[in-house]
């Protein structure tokens, strides 16, 4: 137990941000790249917005970055050299004794169990970011993980640390959140080619990108390579793109990634935080993991076809790996199941509201009570049982016990068909609730959804039905109309759809002759859109 943490912990009521201030501790440079820096950024900017005011700690070595820190409105305090030089420490411990009330924001595998101690025996506030639970122990208040993989791994923490994991808690910088609901459309054959590597790209992985876009033939096709402000390798990048018979546009000190991810039809980019921007766009993606961090994200984001993936090592980093990119983006380019496909996975999987949920969580304020996330494969056997619950027989059109071949096969078929929508509803800390799945057919979609038993009668219906309809009006273009068919014995299912905003049709034959109450929710009516 470390000093007197308990009484600074996140719990208590809710605190208004003005006059208080974050303080956020990151680094970068051409070894670890920007990515923490910049998603602290994003954390930045939500306190920002909600009165606070922000200073950041970082042994930076990229002016344009520092100077874009400043023209955001923070204090930027420089160190020449990080952790475990003992500058870093008494110079953040410096700063935070001129702010007792603060928050302190660590983002850096540099940053050990005895940095984070010190803070805590100060008496502030810690969030710790981190992506690989590599540490003997975490002393933070709150220790987030906003990748897919987050729930698999194991945190040796206090008992009043509260962690929050997965991607409902990406951060996303300001600039992207007005696209929140960004309507994309996927062309026949992808055209448009957007390369960003990361704010480093110490191999020069670009490189071998460019390389093997010289070697497609499609007609018209152009690219827009992002060259990150810690890349040592800019006049090599600008003469490889010159020599290219490929269209190549070179970009730096990018502050307009969301327009250029609207822009392009395909990406080819690193495994870090970029992939989330670009997840959340819904850009289908070639994903390669440029750095050890990254080989987790890649394999899990490949593994369960959020994106199209190269393997570590052997593929990244091998002699012919630009033979290798040419070979899976030749393919993906020509391929519009693919990337329809990747594209509406996405957008499920990245809702662009992460960074609101963390401030408001150091804010000591409630956050949303339920939220969705797509279904995994790994959770087939879970959907199995809830679909064999007994509640859910008596209300389905057939009543009969499922069989698990006959679930297994069609869990399959629904992963792979573009035109189904399937999400887990979570509580906090991920506990999943229930599920809803929406089968698409042209303008318009058909819902179905179950609670778990301990759920029900808890109001939970409406608030799934809600957040579910938004989020299919939000990521799926064609989509203006959602229909649902109830039993009429299911008096409580017609009230949550009815609570939620839809209209009763009267009675209707279903299914092969199953008498069905209709219901519907046009988009002009959906008040959660």
């Amino acid at each position: 137990m470390v000093g007197n943490q308990q009484a600074r912990s996140t719990e208590g009521g809710a605190v208004s941000p003005e006059n208080r201030t974050l303080i956020i501790r990151a680094d970068a440079n051409t070894r670890i790249g920007t990515g923490h820096l910049m998603r602290c950024l994003a954390l930045g900017q939500a306190w920002q917005d909600y009165g606070g005011k922000a200073v950041f700690i970082t042994a930076c070595n990229s002016p344009a970055l520092k100077q874009r820190l400043r023209n955001e409105g923070f204090d930027v305090v420089e160190l020449q050299c990080a952790h475990p030089d003992p500058a870093d420490l008494k110079t953040t411990m410096s700063v935070l004794a001129a702010h007792p009330e603060a928050w302190l924001v660590l983002d850096g595998y540099h940053f050990d169990s005895t940095y984070q101690w010190r803070i805590k025996e100060s008496g502030h506030r810690l969030l710790v970011i981190d992506d690989i639970a590599h540490l003997d122990r975490y002393y933070a208040d709150i220790v987030l993980n906003q990748n897919i993989h987050a729930h698999k791994l194991h945190y040796i923490c206090e008992p009043y640390t509260r962690l929050l994991l997965g991607t409902k808690y990406v951060l996303l910088r300001r600039e992207f959140w007005p696209w929140r609901n960004y309507k994309r459309e996927v062309p026949e054959v992808a055209k448009k080619v957007l390369v960003t590597m990361g704010g480093s790209d110490p191999d020069n992985i670009t490189l071998k990108v460019i390389k093997a876009l010289a070697q497609i033939d499609i007609s018209d096709l152009e690219a827009v390579v992002v060259v990150g402000p810690s890349n040592p390798h800019r006049e090599t990048l600008r003469r490889a793109a010159e020599s290219s018979p490929l269209s190549i546009s070179l970009v730096e000190n990018v502050e307009n990634m969301p327009e250029l991810m609207a822009w392009a039809d395909i990406a080819i980019s690193a495994g870090g935080t970029t992939v989330w921007e670009l997840l959340f766009l819904g850009v289908p993606t070639l994903t390669l993991p440029i750095a050890y961090n990254q080989r987790e994200i890649t394999r899990v984001l490949t593994e369960w076809g959020f994106v199209e993936g190269l393997n570590w090592c052997q593929d990244v980093i091998g002699l012919e790996v630009d033979c290798l990119i040419y070979k899976r983006l030749h393919h993906i380019i020509l391929d519009n199941d693919i990337r329809t496909l990747l594209s509406l996975r996405g957008r499920q999987l990245v809702d662009g509201c992460g960074v609101l949920r963390v401030a408001n969580v150091l804010l000591g304020q409630a956050i949303e009570d339920i939220h969705l996330r797509p279904v995994f494969p790994e959770d087939c056997s879970l959907l199995w049982e809830w679909a064999n619950d007994p509640v859910v027989r008596a209300c389905s059109f057939s009543s009969e016990s499922i069989p698990w071949t006959q679930h297994l096969e069609w869990f399959e078929s629904k992963r792979k068909d573009p035109k189904t929508l399937h999400f887990i509803a979570t509580v906090e800390e991920s506990c999943p609730i229930g599920q809803v799945r929406f089968d698409i057919h042209g303008t318009e979609a058909e819902i179905s959804l179950s609670l778990c038993e301990s759920f029900r009668g808890r109001g939970f219906g409406t608030k799934l039905i809600r957040l579910a309809v938004g989020e299919l009006f939000r990521i799926t273009p064609s989509v203006v109309t959602v229909q649902a068919y109830v039993k009429p014995t299911n008096q409580a299912s017609i009230r949550a759809f009815e609570k939620a905003g839809f209209k009763m049709h009267g009675v209707e034959v279903v299914r092969g002759g199953h008498v069905a109450i209709h219901l519907s929710l046009a988009i002009d009516n959906n008040v959660t859109h």
